[in-house]
């Protein structure tokens, strides 16, 4: 090492973290940090003559010493004690030290609680050789793997968080429910619904490190239904997400050429109501009248009276009958399933091959992948609004847009709507944000995550609506029609009124490409996550499969092609309408609200707060006080508030001027709460399976409190911060206060260890085999 590394080291050693509140050789964990873990120490006659634990006191005081380790599961082993005031001892036992016993890093057996005297806090690092793992757990599974580094993640749930709706529903909803005035509400439903969701959930995720089905597993044996429930809804999204971004990919190979297939009415494609823009220029330009594709002179037109027909005749543009007839060849409705598509079968295809080529490696790969995916659509849409905001007619859509209509803020609607776009926005309770955060660093701030993609999502649908509608004022300027004429929403808007504007732009094929790899992008994020979650819960389930894991996505993404070739017929269209309208519906905001419930009030929300904080370091009283009103009050109101808004609106499904059949209906229904029915047979399943000498309701009390698995997943975890737990029986078995003997507000907020280093608190039980925190940076 030399002297400028040295220097660097000897600056960095031993100063306080902030975030664990204790004295930590920085330079000497982060570069060691696979060697600790937590673990069942075994006793001598499964130690055998082999090496037991070493373990770095950290703290304010102590030197070198040899002290004993206290504990009836260390008490036996010889241990060399080393507190870290002595950081050349602990380099020399690094260096000597294995990289085979970096397979430990990550390991799902219980920790044993450890009390080590000889240093001030109580707070300790077992290192243990790769001989002492092997002996406790019989051999290790595979690691999960990690995000490779911070902006991998953020830039991952930038990119699920803002997707598709941010730019074809939100300038909808905005100009439909008051202008400019709608980002009040929505904003207010940002704060106290959508933002208290993600930030539970990606903690909830990054504490445990694990996927939804084995969180809840851990978490709530009653309600390990929740994490399956969450699985199925993002499976049966995953079906037909995908098949937009088919869509996506058929327009940017049919926006190569020099000029764009649905600029005129071609006979392959076109009904006799395709009314062609360019043609009717043409037509009234040599004074005659443009009826049902055919130019009639002055003449003719007068003595048929072809004129009053033109006035009040059917017009389609040709970007809409492209769209309906050729590329989705749209059959009369859903009964009438018809064949396959061999251009859009094609295009799912190739959806799924670049998806497959994305997630192959789990989050190593997707987490590089976004930097493109998640960053290139702002450039397409800076690119878009200076386009756009040069054309003639922007201004008023702009303001057609923004303008504030304050009267509407009394309107329930658009309170309505606020809260149903920013919870479907951010798509909480997908299991998503659970799995995205399950690979993050134990010590990241998923705080600060939380609000950079929150803020991120606001910002971005705003300036989405200013990118649409200066295009949609220019398409209304060139139709001279009010705007409110050409103003769409869904696919409607990125299939058939952009496309339409395109073709009357300058090099109209390089602004149809622009648009099109945008929306491919931002498609792809929202996929790749749901996607992850699907294969995550599948290999967190079985461990073993890790080894596997390109073969494990390539299942899942052939499941998802075969799956999704059914929304490729004729009839598609109108299953893939019918399943964005009851799949992630219903059953997903109940399953938020269940989730609310049992994390802020079965499990306690102060104690969770008291994990985040473990993690992310301590935080003021106002802060905790926040946090807990709004997991334990208001964001379940805003729930359901939102749920029976959903229930009051309700309307039977349809698309365009087609109305659903009843049993198109019912199928919807059935699919739609589907996993509130998983949810309702695993937990009477647990129920069945509980001991059988307990009554129901001891049987429902046990299965609420999480197993001994519960815990920080995989980190070193000793005795950490112990004191926080004092008033309570903090052990893996019995560590959630059930609302029978009282709420959860007795836990105590977080405080340092120094507070109470020579204070009460004397630690965890350490006979119950639960570690409390894990020590993190």
């Amino acid at each position: 090492m030399d002297k400028k590394s040295k220097s660097k080291a000897k600056m960095k050693g031993l100063k306080p973290n902030k975030e664990s509140s204790t004295m930590l050789d920085v330079d000497l964990w982060e570069q060691n940090e696979d060697r600790f873990t937590t673990i069942d120490i075994p006793g001598p006659k499964a130690l055998g003559k082999k090496s037991a634990a070493e373990a770095v006191i950290g703290g304010g005081g102590g030197g070198i010493g040899n002290a004993p380790v206290a504990g009836a599961a260390v008490g036996a082993l010889p241990s060399g004690v080393v507190c870290p005031s002595n950081a050349s001892a602990l380099a020399k036992d690094v260096v000597s030290v294995p990289k085979a016993s970096k397979a430990a890093a990550q390991m799902s057996t219980t920790p044993t609680a450890l009390s080590i005297a000889g240093c001030a806090s109580g707070t300790a690092l077992v290192t243990l050789d790769a001989a002492l793992v092997e002996a406790a757990d019989g051999g290790t599974e595979p690691e999960r793997g990690n995000w490779s580094g911070r902006f991998d993640f953020l830039l991952s749930l930038l990119g699920y968080s803002v997707g598709l709706g941010n730019v074809w529903r939100f300038p909808y909803l905005c100009y439909n429910n008051g202008g400019g005035a709608f980002l009040i509400p929505f904003t207010i439903m940002l704060v106290i619904a959508g933002l208290p969701l993600m930030f539970m959930e990606l903690s909830f995720g990054q504490y445990a490190a694990l996927g939804p089905v084995a969180v809840y597993r851990r978490f709530c044996p009653l309600f390990r239904g929740l994490g399956t429930g969450m699985i199925l809804v993002s499976a049966i999204v995953m079906l037909y997400y995908n098949l937009i971004i088919a869509w996506t990919i058929f327009y940017m190979f049919a926006s190569l050429g020099t000029t764009l297939p649905w600029q005129n009415c071609e006979p392959a494609w076109s009904t006799k109501h395709c009314f062609s823009y360019v043609q009717a220029d043409q037509c009234e330009a040599t004074n005659g009248t443009y009826y049902l594709r055919t130019c009639y002179n002055s003449t003719v037109a007068e003595e048929n009276n072809i004129t009053t027909l033109a006035l009040h005749a059917l017009k389609r543009p040709p970007a809409e009958e492209y769209f309906n007839n050729f590329v989705l060849g749209l059959s009369s409705g859903i009964e009438e399933t018809g064949s396959i598509k061999p251009s859009l079968a094609g295009c799912l295809f190739m959806a799924w091959v670049i998806v497959f080529l994305c997630l192959c490696k789990g989050v190593q790969s997707s987490g590089k992948v976004v930097y493109f995916t998640a960053l290139f659509p702002y450039v397409v849409l800076v690119i878009l609004f200076v386009r756009g905001v040069t054309l003639p007619g922007a201004s008023t859509g702009i303001l057609f847009y923004l303008t504030p209509d304050w009267k509407q803020l009394a309107n329930a609607q658009v309170w309505g709507d606020a809260a149903v776009q920013i919870f479907f926005a951010l798509s909480p309770s997908w299991g998503g944000l659970i799995t995205l955060s399950s690979y993050n660093k134990f010590s990241n701030n998923c705080y600060k995550d939380s609000m950079i993609v929150a803020f991120c999502n606001i910002a971005t649908s705003f300036f989405a609506g200013l990118v649409i509608f200066s295009i949609i004022g220019f398409l209304a300027h060139e139709l001279d029609v009010d705007v409110g004429k050409v103003v769409d929403q869904g696919a409607g808007l990125a299939f058939i009124v952009y496309p339409e504007v395109v073709t009357r732009l300058p090099i109209s094929p390089v602004w149809s490409v622009l648009f099109f790899v945008m929306l491919l992008t931002l498609g792809l994020d929202s996929q790749f996550a749901l996607m992850e979650t699907v294969t995550t819960a599948i290999l967190d389930k079985f461990p073993n499969l890790r080894h596997s894991k390109i073969w494990v996505v390539l299942s899942v993404a052939i499941f998802g092609y075969i799956g999704g070739l059914g929304f490729t017929t004729n009839s598609g269209m109108y299953w893939l309408q019918l399943m964005d309208k009851y799949a992630a519906n219903w059953s997903v905001l109940l399953i938020a609200i269940s989730e609310c419930i049992l994390i802020s009030w079965v499990y306690g929300s102060q104690r969770f707060l008291n994990d985040i904080q473990g993690m992310i370091g301590k935080r003021s009283w106002l802060w905790n006080t926040f946090w807990g009103i709004m997991w334990r009050y208001i964001t379940p109101a805003t729930l359901l508030f939102i749920l029976f808004f959903n229930w009051v609106e309700y309307k039977p499904a349809k698309y365009g001027h087609y109305v659903y059949p009843l049993w198109a209906d019912t199928v919807g229904w059935i699919i739609g709460l589907l996993p509130v029915f998983i949810v309702f047979l695993v937990g009477f399943q647990q129920i069945w399976k509980a001991p059988k000498h307990l009554s129901f309701l001891e049987r429902i009390k046990f299965l609420l409190k999480p197993t001994a698995e519960w815990g920080p997943a995989g980190r070193p975890c000793v005795n950490l911060h112990a004191e926080r737990y004092q008033t309570q029986n903090y052990d893996g078995v019995t560590n959630a206060q059930i609302l029978v003997h009282g709420g959860p507000s007795d836990v105590l907020a977080y405080e340092d260890a120094e507070a109470t280093a020579n204070g009460s608190g004397s630690g965890n039980n350490t006979q119950n085999g639960y570690c409390d925190e894990a020590m993190q940076l």
